[in-house]
């Protein structure tokens, strides 16, 4: 990624306009711009809305999203907010345009995470999904004060850090690894079959082909935001599509969705193992999906490379 000077200011705008609103109703934004600009892709559009604004310096996540879950810690250390790891609210309800200028900054800084790993890593991992990790353990270390992997309560230290309960939580309905790997699985076949679907019709739409399950996934967050009881699974469609792509030459249709469903359930279950390893302990938001985006990108991009 090219430095530029006016996505820099886009993305301090981006940073504080997703601590405005709250991490959680940013992203969500996100999907739904990613749903517009596939359908864009495919109509044969002329204008990139998946590199400049569902992924770029407004509604990337590593810009709005990540820019809200640094304005919540410093909420939070300000006593403006009671949970530090909240990316539901929308941080203008606590009327401190210093909450919303720290958005605006993590924004800007996320940014130039993104910029600096995008010169030499975009073959081989998600930049954004890298990025956002990053700068939620920049956020643990400057706002937070339970340290990068979190303290264990004592409680939470008699059941291991490895086994969730009371509030140290992070989606209750899909934490039990048979049903996260269960989920991975269809979510896997879903986002797959769209990216066989897609990229048949022409490799120039590999990039829509690869995102549009994401987009689903984040855009159905909005019934999350609300209080039903829906999973998160961009972690598993945005793996399964990569795996899709980088490790399903030659085996015909079926053989690529069966890949796509190994990659669902592998980025569920990375999802999971990050949550109890990074956020339950924690007193900021560092985000599960995003390490198992990461993760499992960079596992499937290499191999990729290693079998081509």
């Amino acid at each position: 990624m090219d430095f530029s000077l006016l996505f820099l200011i886009a993305a301090f705008g981006g940073g504080l306009f997703g601590a405005a609103v709250g991490g959680l109703p940013a992203f969500i934004f996100t999907g739904f711009l990613v749903i517009a600009g596939v359908a864009a892709s495919i109509g044969g559009g002329n204008y990139d809305m998946i590199g400049n604004i569902a992924f770029g310096p407004i509604f990337g996540p590593h810009i709005s999203f990540g820019g809200a879950v640094a304005a919540a810690a410093f909420a939070r250390r300000q006593g403006l907010l009671d949970n530090g790891k909240d990316i539901t609210a929308g941080l203008a309800g606590t009327g401190s345009p210093a909450v919303l200028l720290v958005g605006g900054a993590f924004g800007a800084l996320g940014y130039l995470i993104a910029s600096l790993l995008g010169t030499f890593l975009t073959s081989y991992t998600d930049v954004i999904a890298l990025t956002v990790a990053l700068s939620a353990i920049i956020v643990r270390v400057v706002f937070g004060s339970t340290g990068i992997f979190g303290n264990l309560e004592p409680a939470a230290a008699q059941r291991g850090r490895f086994n969730p309960g009371d509030t140290q939580v992070w989606v209750p309905h899909q934490e039990k690894w048979a049903q996260a790997a269960v989920i991975g699985l269809g979510v896997g076949a879903m986002s797959g079959f769209m990216f066989i679907t897609i990229i048949g019709i022409s490799p120039d739409l590999a990039t829509a082909a690869t995102v549009l399950g994401f987009g689903i996934s984040a855009a159905s967050l909005i019934f999350l935001q609300f209080g039903t009881a829906i999973p998160v699974t961009h972690h598993m469609a945005l793996p399964a599509a990569v795996a899709a792509g980088a490790l399903g030459a030659g085996l015909g249709d079926t053989g690529v969705l069966i890949i796509a469903m190994i990659g669902g359930v592998l980025g569920a279950l990375v999802g999971e193992f990050a949550a109890r390893l990074f956020l339950i302990h924690g007193d900021t938001h560092i985000d599960p999906p995003a390490v198992a985006i990461a993760v499992m990108t960079t596992v499937f991009l290499l191999l990729g490379l290693a079998v081509a």
